[in-house]
């Protein structure tokens, strides 16, 4: 499940990429379909957290809260460019991108 959610991630990512060059009516209608793709997206990754049957002893697991927040920083930067409300510089924070948990590991993650 998670691959699929990889895979429509970097659609999503690829389309906004792909239409930055776009005409504005046509960018406008490609990044509210990106926005779509999220929550489906979003959807799918609560789906497999629900279906998880990773064990307390299992040293790695997929990090749900990190792609959550992932996806939340790229619907916001959408819905800004989407609807700005006045020029502000903007936020130089990088997606984390790593998503796999060590549970053997006391410290939390970033």
């Amino acid at each position: 499940m998670s691959t699929t959610v990889f895979r429509c991630l970097l659609l999503s990512l690829a389309i906004i990429h792909g239409s930055s060059y776009a005409a504005s009516a046509h960018e406008h209608e490609q990044l509210n379909l990106v926005q779509q793709q999220l929550d489906t997206i979003e959807r799918l990754a609560t789906q497999a957290e629900a279906a998880s049957t990773a064990e307390p002893d299992d040293r790695y697991r997929f990090d749900y809260p990190r792609l959550t927040q992932d996806i939340q920083r790229i619907r916001h930067g959408v819905q800004g460019y989407l609807s700005p409300s006045r020029a502000q510089p903007r936020d130089s924070t990088e997606l984390v991108g790593d998503y796999r948990l060590d549970t053997q590991s006391v410290e939390p993650p970033p």
